[in-house]
């Protein structure tokens, strides 16, 4: 029996993926190993988790869970049956007013806080990657992070677990039955349990010895702490599983204690002539109250340096320069300085090459974060192709550090690492260093091999420090357990594997592996193929971003399956290049929404949506461009043409009933795929005609208003509200704002809907066309012009790249904003607001947040009404345009979170800046979204 016919004994075939295109797109987490799954399953209770358990047993089949795959060490992938968690394990429930929170392993770390943000709280972990790690991962890497320490990582702040052993029984230490039941469920995991843990409590030597190596962080190995910090054997068991990698057991729920989330914060950047200097900060600091004292050697200074907004003092730094980023922290600004003075007062005995100057300004802290946050990407961005990007995390004891650092540089340059840096949390003894290795040839996995073997020598045996301080062991470190722990605790954690695991099916090879060349065996081949490929370091930042990531692939995965086909190609495997390639046309191509927002949270500013663009372009004929280019130069008749068969629809609906067009469509999408699917969001527009004689002369007028072709074409399904245009006008009107609608402004368009597709004739055209026009609308750039949705804004601002040198230079003296900035600037500081809603709820688009708008449109809404939900779920609609009539399926994945979420109450209003978002949205959530310009018309 083939492995998908045994999961489908218990799983839907929805559940399963097991073709090329998705044990490809899954072979690939955020470190530097590749293993290609026999299949990837979606579970969505325990009882199927018990049932995986069992299928791996009966069959000898290895299993691995994954969550937000932003692991850095190889312990998210497997060659057996990968478990993705990411999609139906999401339930967070904050309980003790916010003094602890319950979560799923499925839950990104930064949503839990963000629940957590109205009691003042979040959880302890606070890892770089908290806006993509999900709570499994977090929890089974013992993460810590910037501010956590020792003390507010996951061990520490894990108050109860439930969790399922590979034998399949289910326990809870939240349960005081459970107790006794683990006894008698698991006598020999139980006696074994108790047999360890008076193993080490009765060798004094072995005890001190571990209880002195969680003094610092250390995530290498099994949590054997939790032998001599517990005493019951269950209780010993949930502990263990923090940190095990998903090598013990699996955490279906986890109770969190939360920690205070201080509102006064104050940042600087302190620079040091060397490392030394900087280390000798390190303890007046941590002594006065840091919470974070994060370190930067003059290489990973000088990968930022040219950051907008940085001082140009830190070119000047010379060579052996170094920074400490230190924050402050506190309830109020009043302690906040208190600290700060305390350290200021023994800041004369360092050796600062500047004063410390301190700030609250939350732009400059942002800027100054982003410093530090942006060196592992800014190293990632400059590699050579066919490089991966290694970031490493080891510990020194504190006193320590400035030589451990400087032994450190020295390995980087006998070896070979040029482009080397170092960083990280000083006041833990935590440093990350990031090198770039290739490993297409032998001589290259060499290097790599005396290089690691040396620096565990340095770490280790030099300094006794931690080879693992948070990244968890994974695969690279699994050879060298031993070497950090001694004989005797290493052969205490190869028993308890060996009693939880006999069969070694749980993440195999994963901390406890016997082939001491593990770190170097299935490592990943990165082949040059296309610009956007290859700066991609696979960090997994983009996932959640992605409007098509429960549906198909994320920007990741299909960089992946880029990558393969690649090296299928160059294999000379045909038969599977083409089989891959046939599923990449839809799950790639089709539902990408093209929307960018992947750029929002890449490291190296990969836009994954213009790769799509590209793809698509080289896909269509000669004669689909040419088909497009001729709709571009007749648009004003093709726009008449569709406004007419949305009156025609209508009237269709109208007469035989209001589903009548949603069902015929969709009957014939099941045949013909390519077909667009009726919405009952569907409407025809209001004419522009005679709009323009209320505008103003043109000498006289302060803006040109471009109503953009999707609001000249589609109105409100309910007929008797105001157009957008109307709306436009009457507002204007009303706060005297003087404007024009150009006469000719039929035949324009933005060009949108020829670029999201590829069709580059067309949309140069139509850019160039338009361009021009505008020109002579806003008398030669004299006047702004503005459009009423906000991703035609965005196109239109981006389209210099495709015009023509004369127009390249009319372009760039007009001034093109958006309806927000309109609002903002033009109408609100001469409106009279009468009344105000009291609660709405918005949907910022992902044209705003690429533009920077989200916070003025925020800014509007609350000055607009008394309270502005924002949702926590809240990111791209996956319309795209007409995407969501062709692919609909893309547009209720897309939305159904946040939608689920805006359910959970009535709004009085429910606003945004683009109709096709609006109908996406009022679909999904079933109250009408529309423009922010009807809620100021409202309240005038």
């Amino acid at each position: 029996m083939t492995i998908d016919k045994l999961l489908e004994t218990f799983l839907p075939k929805a559940r399963i993926r097991s073709r090329l295109i998705d044990v490809v797109s899954y072979a690939s987490d955020a470190g530097f190993y590749y293993l290609k799954p026999k299949a990837v399953v979606q579970p969505v209770s325990e009882e199927e988790i018990t049932k995986l358990f069992a299928l791996s047993q009966q069959h000898r089949i290895p299993l691995t869970f994954r969550t937000a795959g932003t692991s850095l060490s190889g312990q998210s992938i497997t060659d057996g049956i990968l478990v993705d968690l990411s999609q139906f394990w999401n339930k967070i429930q904050v309980e003790e007013e916010g003094q602890q929170v319950r979560v799923q392993p499925g839950v990104i770390g930064a949503i839990v806080n963000a629940h957590l943000r109205k009691y003042k709280r979040k959880i302890g972990p606070d890892p770089a990657s908290i806006n993509s790690a999900m709570v499994g991962g977090i929890l089974s890497n013992n993460a810590s992070g910037m501010c956590c320490g020792v003390s507010k990582n996951s061990y520490h702040t894990t108050k109860y677990i439930r969790f399922i052993l590979p034998n399949g029984k289910a326990f809870s230490t939240e349960l005081q039955g459970d107790y006794d039941r683990f006894l008698l469920e698991c006598p020999e995991l139980y006696l074994a349990l108790e047999s360890l843990k008076k193993q080490i409590c009765s060798n004094p030597e072995l005890y001190d010895a571990i209880r002195y190596k969680y003094r610092t962080k250390n995530t290498v190995g099994y949590s054997v702490n939790s032998f001599i910090d517990f005493e019951h054997p269950l209780d010993i068991m949930a502990h263990l599983l923090i940190g095990a990698e998903g090598t013990l057991g699996f955490i279906a729920e986890a109770v969190l204690y939360t920690v205070p989330d201080y509102p006064a914060k104050s940042t600087a950047l302190l620079y040091f002539p060397d490392i030394y200097a900087a280390c000798q900060a390190i303890v007046p600091l941590s002594e006065t109250g840091a919470e974070a004292v994060e370190l930067m050697d003059r290489a990973s200074l000088r990968s930022v340096e040219h950051m907008a907004g940085l001082p140009a003092f830190i070119q000047t730094l010379p060579g052996s320069a170094a920074a400490l980023l230190v924050e402050f922290q506190g309830n109020t600004p009043e302690k906040v300085q208190h600290k700060i003075l305390q350290f200021t007062s023994l800041a004369s005995g360092l050796s600062l090459l500047e004063e410390p100057v301190f700030t609250t300004d939350a732009v400059e802290q942002a800027l100054l974060w982003k410093i530090r946050k942006g060196m592992f990407p800014a190293v990632g961005a400059v590699r050579a192709s066919g490089t991966t990007v290694i970031l490493e995390d080891v510990a020194f004891p504190v006193e320590m550090l400035g030589d451990a650092i400087l032994d450190l540089q020295e390995l980087f340059r006998k070896h070979g690492y040029s482009n080397a840096i170092i960083f990280g949390h000083a006041k833990d003894g935590n440093i990350h260093f990031v090198v770039t290795q290739a490993f297409d040839t032998p001589a290259e996995v060499a290097r790599y091999d005396r290089f690691l073997q040396e620096v565990v020598e340095l770490v280790v045996k030099k300094y006794k420090g931690a080879l693992k301080a948070e990244h968890g062991t994974g695969r690279n470190m699994a050879p060298f357990v031993e070497t950090e722990w001694g004989a005797e605790v290493y052969q205490i954690m190869k028993a308890l594997k060996q009693v939880v695991d006999p069969e070694n099916l749980l993440n195999p090879g994963v901390i406890i592996n016997h082939d001491k060349n593990a770190h170097i065996q299935n490592l990943k081949d990165l082949p040059q193929v296309e610009e956007e490929v290859d700066k991609c370091i696979e960090c997994g930042f983009c996932e959640h971003k992605c409007p098509s990531r429960n549906l198909t692939l994320t920007p990741r995965r299909r960089i992946v399956v880029r990558r393969e086909l690649q090296k299928l190609k160059s294999a000379g495997n045909k038969k599977q290049h083409e089989e891959l390639l046939d599923q990449f046309h839809y799950d790639g191509l089709d539902t990408c929404a093209v929307d960018g927002l992947c750029a929002t949270a890449c490291p190296v500013d990969i836009n994954t949506g213009d790769l799509v663009k590209r793809l698509r372009r080289e896909s269509h004929s000669d004669f689909a461009n040419n088909v497009a280019l001729l709709v571009a130069k007749n648009f004003k008749p093709v726009a008449s043409t569709v406004n007419f068969g949305l009156k025609a629809g209508a009237g269709v609906n109208k007469l035989l009933g209001a589903n009548t067009l949603a069902s015929l469509t969709k009957g014939v999408k099941s045949i013909v795929p390519e077909f667009p699917l009726w919405s009952n969001q569907l409407a025809p527009g209001k004419a522009v005609a005679g709009l323009g004689s209320s505008s103003v002369p043109h000498e006289e007028a302060e803006v040109v208003y471009f109503p953009t072709c999707i609001s000249r074409t589609m109105g409100d399904p309910d007929n008797s509200k105001k157009s957008i245009i109307e709306t436009f006008r009457s507002v204007s009107e009303r706060v005297g704002v003087k404007f024009l609608i150009p006469q000719d402004v039929e035949s324009a368009c933005c060009g949108q809907i020829f670029s999201s597709k590829g069709y580059s004739k067309a949309f140069a055209y139509t850019a160039n066309e338009t361009i021009q026009k505008v020109w002579d609308w806003t008398d030669k750039g004299r006047m702004p012009l503005v459009l009423d949705i906000t991703s035609c804004t965005y196109t239109l601002q981006n389209c210099r790249p495709i015009l023509t040198p004369e127009n390249k230079q009319k372009f760039d003296t007009l001034r093109i904003i958006d309806s927000i900035e309109y609002i903002t600037d033009f109408l609100l500081p001469k409106a009279k607001i009468l009344k105000k809603k009291g609660s709405i709820v918005v949907h910022p688009v992902c044209s705003l947040q690429k533009m920077g708008l989200e916070a003025k449109f925020l800014s509007i809404a609350k000055q607009l009404a008394s309270e502005v939900t924002v949702p926590m779920h809240a990111g791209c609609c996956g319309m795209a345009g007409d995407r969501g009539f062709l692919v609909p399926e893309l547009t209720a994945s897309a939305t159904a979170p946040e939608a689920q979420e805006v359910k959970q109450q009535e709004y009085e209003g429910y606003y945004s800046t683009a109709k096709t978002c609006e109908m996406a949205m009022s679909e999904a959530v079933g109250r009408n979204y529309e423009s922010i310009l009807y809620l100021l018309d409202e309240c005038l």
